[in-house]
């Protein structure tokens, strides 16, 4: 009987700590450089991976490049080569950080809470620290990240003619967004 209760008791413990964890493979990345001169450098990447650790607030992200879709098949192409974002060589861009302020969103409360995320961003070979407002909308068992930041190419050694020529923004604007 001891041992049952003593194993159940484990069973739950183990449940809890990996309910704490949720993950996605379906969050969403929009990428947007459009300038006056062109309003085509527009890419959408649905297909991210990412985690959220409610007790933590280790939060993740990661997306592979040639999953971002542009509406021009050129741009794309453009977008994956060497002189861009070089997927072959750099197939992934991801974050790893954590929420700040975890302890300000209460999980088993709906409403929408102001975050502040810190953490690194790899791209293109490259990591830097990067930090920036989001939102956590928790909505009965839904729970929803979402953020909205520039960041600008050259830090990450991302080039092209185009951003020389002023067709593509040098500083991007991307939004994530996932669904826990």
């Amino acid at each position: 009987m001891k041992k049952s209760i003593l194993s159940l008791a484990l069973v739950l413990a183990t449940g809890l700590l990996f309910a704490q964890k949720k993950t996605t493979t379906s969050a969403g990345i929009n990428f947007d450089a459009t300038t006056s001169l062109d309003a085509l450098p527009k890419a959408e990447n649905k297909t991210v991976i990412a985690s959220l650790d409610t007790k933590t607030g280790k939060l993740a992200f990661e997306a592979t490049v040639k999953s971002f879709t542009f509406s021009n098949p050129k741009i794309q192409e453009h977008f994956n080569g060497k002189g861009w974002m070089d997927s072959d060589q750099f197939p992934t861009a991801s974050f790893a950080g954590s929420i700040s302020n975890i302890n300000d969103v209460t999980f088993t409360k709906d409403g929408i809470y102001n975050v502040t995320v810190k953490g690194e961003l790899s791209l293109h070979g490259i990591v830097k620290p990067i930090e920036t407002k989001g939102t956590v909308t928790v909505n009965g068992k839904s729970i929803k990240a979402a953020a909205n930041f520039s960041i600008k190419l050259e830090d990450y050694d991302v080039k092209g003619g185009a951003i020389v020529a002023g067709k593509v923004s040098k500083e991007p604007t991307i939004s994530v967004n996932a669904e826990f």
